[in-house]
């Protein structure tokens, strides 16, 4: 299969179909999906994220070490997510996106409840891979569909839109978590009824895991959009595309469908090793209680993630309003760039106000690159195989991100250091190491993000 090819107008920009106005989904209805889908994302986080506020009660209560602790946090969640997600695109480009992710929300919440129920190590480690299972149907099918119900104009802001829910819902987990565990930590056990003697972490689990079953009814309930943006052969029909197909097409286009996510994910290490272990890092070098740290950090997430989420999409807009058609990719290289420093810096830092200084432009920076980072490639991707893109990104992201930023850090401070208060260091190293070289291999992706461009505005349908 070949596609035709354009020459390299600076204002080859994929525009929207004539025909797309005519969908039948109001402005207002696109509106409530993204709010559906932005309420789904939060709880994922909330779900995703609740674990790093409980080390230290979850270790003491199971006797484990912070290494142990760290597959909790990424392997048991992101090996089984990453395996999982690559199916899952490949449903979500032939069937229904809102069915598929109702049931995913339905699935880690019901799991993320039965956190709360299981008594050993082994049967939070299973029920930590169910949550991982369920995530695993949101993005992909989620980027999909909101390619389909927004402009590609408009399509950046979407994104950021419904990424605030890692910002909305990461800040959540630690202040809505710290807040549980600090009314629920006295007495040591509670007694609820059907249930028996729980922990407070127990309870903390079964707690915030619940609304989700009720975002689930509420995506089952949304429309479903027509297909927009597919290769088509001679007759104009739109093709379906085998997997070899899609892998082949991928495969010609390696140095971008492959160094992208690679580089996005290799920025995941710092981001994601930092929300799991920053909290843990105020309480054991600052003394702070858990409520104290879940607060701070909730906080410092919830308004310098969302604004960071916030400007970073309206930058890219300008960027890409001034014939810049690169913004997206040259966007997250930059802020790659800036928040080494700070990323390095902070940790280091001798007293708590001043660590969480150094923190608040790391979040911003981390955050605005989330709406560039889910539009570039589906900007540029065929509808066909466009949750299956999205499935490649997530699996590097939590094979390399998700898994190497939560052990990594635990491995430096249990086996390098071999001190639980070097936690500090350990953070730092990160930052030094992963945030340059996300920078590196995205650099190389600005050439062939343009002439994939090109690509799309030849086939806009």
């Amino acid at each position: 299969m070949t596609l035709q090819g354009s020459s390299r107008r600076r204002d080859a920009v994929p525009r929207p179909p004539a025909t797309f106005v005519r969908l039948h989904e109001r402005a207002w209805y696109r509106n409530y999906v993204l709010l559906v889908l932005l309420l789904a994302y939060i709880f994922s986080f909330i779900d995703r994220q609740i674990l790093s506020l409980m080390v230290g009660p979850i270790r003491q209560d199971l006797g484990i070490s912070d290494f142990e602790l760290s597959l909790l946090q990424g392997w048991a969640f992101a090996l089984f997510y990453s395996v999982m997600v690559l199916p899952i695109a490949r449903l979500a480009d032939r069937h229904s996106r809102r069915t598929i992710i109702g049931c995913g929300i339905a699935l880690w919440s019901a799991m993320t409840v039965g956190c709360g129920l299981v008594r050993g190590y082994a049967g939070l480690f299973l029920m930590r891979v169910g949550v991982g299972v369920g995530e695993a149907a949101l993005s992909p099918p989620t980027y999909s569909l909101l390619s389909d119900y927004f402009h590609p104009e408009r399509l950046a802001r979407a994104m950021a839109i419904f990424s605030l829910g890692i910002s909305i819902g990461g800040g959540m987990a630690y202040l809505v978590g710290g807040l549980v565990m600090e009314m629920v930590s006295q007495p040591e056990t509670l007694v609820v009824p059907l249930l028996g003697a729980i922990r407070p972490w127990q309870a903390t689990f079964i707690i915030v895991g619940l609304p989700g079953l009720l975002v689930a009814l509420m995506m089952l309930g949304i429309r479903e959009p027509p297909r927009r943006g597919g290769l088509r052969d001679v007759a104009g029909q739109v093709q379906r595309m085998p997997v070899s197909q899609v892998w082949r097409y991928l495969m010609d286009r390696w140095r971008l469908y492959i160094s992208f996510p690679l580089g996005t994910a290799l920025l995941g290490v710092f981001g994601f090793g930092m929300m799991a272990w920053y909290p843990t890092f105020l309480i054991r070098t600052f003394g702070m209680s858990i409520g104290e740290a879940g607060a701070w950090f909730g906080l410092m997430y919830l308004v310098f993630g969302t604004a960071g989420t916030y400007f970073g999409a309206r930058l890219a807009e300008i960027l890409h309003r001034r014939g810049h058609r690169d913004g997206h990719m040259r966007l997250i290289m930059l802020a790659a760039i800036a928040m080494t420093v700070p990323g390095i810096i902070g940790p280091l830092l001798p007293s708590a106000p001043l660590a969480l200084l150094a923190l608040a432009p790391t979040i911003f920076l981390k955050s605005s690159y989330y709406g560039s980072s889910g539009a570039a490639l589906q900007l540029v991707t065929p509808n066909q195989m466009r949750a299956q893109v999205t499935a490649v990104q997530i699996f590097f992201g939590n094979i390399i991100g998700m898994t190497v930023g939560a052990s990594s850090i635990a491995a430096l401070t249990d086996f390098v250091f071999v001190d639980d208060n070097a936690l500090r260091y350990s953070l730092a190293w990160v930052a030094a190491v992963f945030c340059p070289a996300g920078a590196l291999v995205l650099k190389s992706c600005l050439r062939p993000y343009v002439k994939a461009l090109d690509e799309a505005a030849s086939r806009n349908d």
